[in-house]
C-alpha cells in the first residue's frame, strides 16, 4: 500500500501524470513556480524522494535527469482507496457509507467501473494476467 503522498510531492507527481511525458526538475520547477516561491534544489530532492520511493523513474540526460511516472493516478487513488476500505472492522458498512457520500456522478462512474470490471470477467480472464484492462483501454501504464 502506498502512503498518502505529502503536499509537494503530490503537486510534483499530480504535473508528471497530466504531462504524460518524461520530464525534468527545471520544468516542474517553472510550473510550480506559476504558484508558489520554490527553489530548484528543494523541487530536484522531492523527484530524488520520489524516485527512491518508487513513484518515478528516471534517465540521465546529459548533466539532468528525466523523470517518468511509475503508476498512473487512477491505480495511486485506487490503492488509497482499497487500503481504507481493507483496514475497517466492517468494510461492508464502510463501502456503503462511501457510496453515500458519492455525488450521482460519482454513483454513474461507479455503475461503469463494475459493469467493465464484470464484462472482463464474462471474457473469461478473471483479471489474474496482471493487465489492468481499464487503465489500458484509457491509454495508460498498468498498476504496479
Amino acid at each position: 500500500m502506498p502512503r498518502p503522498l505529502g503536499e509537494l510531492e503530490d503537486a510534483v507527481m499530480t504535473r508528471v501524470w497530466q504531462w504524460n511525458r518524461p520530464v525534468t526538475v527545471r520544468e516542474v520547477l517553472e510550473d510550480l513556480q506559476q504558484e508558489r516561491s520554490i527553489a530548484y534544489t528543494t523541487v530536484m530532492t522531492v523527484m530524488d524522494n520520489l524516485h527512491q520511493k518508487g513513484w518515478v523513474r528516471r534517465e540521465a540526460e546529459g548533466r539532468a535527469y528525466r523523470y517518468t511516472a511509475v503508476s498512473t493516478r487512477a491505480a495511486y487513488s485506487a490503492a488509497l482507496m482499497n487500503e481504507a476500505w481493507s483496514t475497517s472492522d466492517n468494510p461492508a458498512a464502510a463501502l456503503v457509507a462511501f457510496f453515500g457520500m458519492m455525488s450521482a456522478e460519482q454513483r454513474e462512474a461507479l455503475r461503469d467501473a463494475v459493469r467493465i470490471v464484470q464484462h472482463d470477467d464474462d471474457d473469461g480472464d478473471g483479471g489474474d494476467d496482471g493487465h489492468d484492462g481499464e487503465t489500458e483501454r484509457q491509454g495508460g501504464e498498468p498498476g504496479r
